[in-house]
This record gives structure tokens, sequence and C-alpha cells, in this order.
């Protein structure tokens, strides 16, 4: 910490002195430079016959010589006072305008350290705004806002995900703590009334369970992102589709769903808990999302170097306006806690996941309405690089 009154070697001080220092020098050399001329200059004698005289105003004569020696050091004394007394202003004055060239300069890096200093939850929304000219504290100062922004959707988001995990959370335990309050204050309940109520516990403690599920695996595969995954191992994803789809069976049967499948191997090199999750959310969203007597296509494959995941559904139609939000957690078709099954985190945890081993994942959003989603991940033996998720429709 600095201590008041302290001087510190701050940039605008070392650019002032290294101002000084280059002004300075380059003066002397400029003094130094006249004074050997003017030296120089002032030796006609050395071309005379020896015991030459000159005339002075006064009438009298003086040997060449000896008064060229008087003439020159005379010269030279004055040359070498007045050239200090001029590099010495000339440096104040120098120094002067530095010290103000550079405070001036450097003032959009005060404005940045004050923002810096200023920033907190209530004033994420100040920029530095500089209007000065296109130079690299200019570059600074709208990287610095470019920043702030980033930063500000990050903590939005964040605030937004906590409201909505805490609605989400609130939700069964309201129904939990409502329905034993009831049941505790009907003094007729009998054993039917005590197993309806528990039964109704179960079922809000199930949701309440399978939410704090899906945020742990969306914060194990974001902490995983770009690559850092802690588990790798070869897998298919055409064998965890089938799995995910044999999970779903029932629920497909009790739809009508229509399922046509082209499951060809499809390797890839990463955690197989995680790949798991990812085609298991897919597939429980085709479904969820559908509608009686609907359809479901799902496809793996590679082609070399990629390996990829299609599941597609029939179902409500989407708007391309609501597609990126399809990403967003707690979004469930682009709309916030509709009250549909499911915790909303589908689609978080697969991009998420994706982007955890290097792939990205497209959606398209169908004209006659469900979504196709598209998983691309490195095959084996093929480099992981992390890519954003691209969004069509």
């Amino acid at each position: 910490m600095n201590r008041p009154g302290r001087l510190r070697p701050t940039l605008r001080l070392r650019l002032t002195l290294l101002n000084a220092v280059l002004l300075v020098g380059a003066g002397a050399i400029l003094v130094l430079l006249a004074w050997l001329l003017v030296r120089d200059a002032l030796r006609p004698t050395d071309e005379l016959v020896p015991g030459t005289t000159v005339l002075l105003s006064d009438g009298g004569r003086m040997d060449a010589a000896q008064w060229q020696r008087e003439l020159v050091d005379s010269a030279s004394g004055e040359l070498l006072a007045k050239g200090l007394v001029a590099l010495l202003a000339i440096s104040v004055v120098g120094v002067a305008g530095a010290y103000a060239v550079a405070g001036r300069a450097l003032r959009p890096l005060h404005q940045v350290t004050a923002t810096a200093q200023r920033l907190g939850e209530a004033t994420l929304d100040q920029r530095i705004g500089y209007s000065g000219a296109d130079d690299e504290v200019a570059e600074l100062a709208k990287t610095f806002d470019a920043m702030l922004d980033r930063i500000a959707s990050a903590f939005e988001a964040q605030k937004r995900f906590v409201a909505n995990a805490s609605h989400e959370l609130r939700t069964p335990l309201a129904v939990m703590r409502t329905e034993i309050d009831v049941t505790l204050s009907d003094d007729d309940a009998d054993a039917a009334e005590y197993r309806r109520m528990a039964t109704v516990v179960r079922d809000a403690s199930e949701r309440a369970n399978s939410l704090v599920d899906a945020l742990l695996v969306l914060a194990r595969s974001e902490a995983q992102a770009g690559g850092r995954l802690g588990r790798r191992s070869e897998c298919d994803l055409a064998t965890g589709t089938a799995n995910a789809l044999s999970a779903m069976r029932r629920e497909v049967d009790r739809i009508g769903l229509r399922v046509q499948t082209s499951l060809e191997s499809a390797p890839v090199v990463g955690d197989p808990g995680l790949l798991d999750r990812l085609a298991g959310n897919l597939i429980e969203n085709a479904v969820r999302y559908n509608h009686l007597h609907g359809r479901l296509w799902v496809r793996t494959g590679t082609d070399g170097d990629r390996s990829w995941l299609v599941v597609g559904n029939t179902g409500f139609e989407v708007d391309q306006a609501d597609v990126p939000g399809l990403f967003e957690p707690f979004r469930r078709g682009g709309r916030e806690r509709t009250g549909a099954r499911g915790s909303g985190l589908g689609l978080s945890i697969v991009r998420a996941v994706c982007q955890a081993h290097g792939g990205t994942v497209r959606v398209v959003a169908q004209s006659g309405g469900g979504l196709e989603v598209t998983v691309t991940l490195p095959a084996v033996d093929a480099p992981a690089v992390p890519g954003p998720v691209a969004i069509s429709g």
C-alpha cells in the first residue's frame, strides 16, 4: 500500500525523466559541438609567419598567436556560459512540458483505475467512454470497456441463474411443506391420507433431487470446458444414445412416437459419464417436448476426424429468436419457468459438455415445429479444439 506523500516511480514520472535525460543529453551535445566549432574556427594564425603582430583598436600591437589565444578563450567561455544557461532554460521548459503532456496522455489510465476502484455490484454499468485520439491508450480504454460489458453480462446471467435455481428449488419445497402442514393439521387424517401426503412429498423430493443433480452436472461440465477433462477414455456415442433411447422407451410408447434410428459407430475420447448425460438430455428433451404420435429421429456416425450425433423431433413451433435462449439455464422452449416438466438445464448441460470435449452443437428450428440438434465432437485420434456453440435456423 502506498504511503501518503511518498514519491512513487509512476509511469508519468518515468516518462518525464526519460524525456529530461534525452533533452539534456541532446542539448549538451549541441553545446559541446558549438564550442568545438568555435575553437576550430578562431585559429587563423596557424597559417601566419611566426612573429606576426596584429593592430589593436587602441593603436597598440600584439603578437598574433597571443591575440588568438585570448580571443579563443574569451569566445569559448562566453559560448559555454550562454550555452549552459540556454540548456538549463530549455531543460526546465522541456521537462515541465513533458510532464504536462504525459499527464494528459495518461489521463485515460487514471480513468481506468478510478473506474476499476468504483466497480461493484451496483456500478457495473459505468464505463470509461474515452473519446481522445485513436492511439494505444484509446485501445486500452475500449478493451477495458468491452471487458466490463462481458463482466456485466456474466454477472447478470449469474444473478438470473441463482434466482431461477432458487425458484425451482422453492417450488418442490413449498409443495412438501404445504402437504405436511395440511395433513398434520387434519385431526381426522387416516392412513390413506398420510399415504397420499407421502406420495406427494416423495415426488416433490425427487424433483428437487433431479434439479440438484442437474446443477452439479452443469457445474462439473463448465469446470472442464476448454478440454481440461479430468477423465478421458474411448467411448462410442452410438452406445450412449442407444442406452438413452432404451431408458425412454416407456415414455415413447406412452405418447406413441414414431422413432427412426441410424446408429452407426461414432467413436470419441472423453468423459463417459458426461457424454452419456449429453445423449440422455437430448433424447429426453426430444421426447418431453414432442406431441402425441409425433416423430423422433436419431442418427450417429463419423466422417473420419469428427463424430456426430443428430437428435430431431416434432413438437411445438419455436421462433428463431428463441433458439439462442434454449441454451440458457432454466429456459424451456425459449421461455423461463413455464411449469413444464424438467429442470430447464438440458441444453445448458449439452453445451457445456460439448465445449469441455472441444466440440460444437448446432440447433435448427424446424419449419413445422420441433428442433433438430447436431452435436459434433472430435473423433478418436483427432485433436480436441474447443469451439463455440453454433446456432442456426
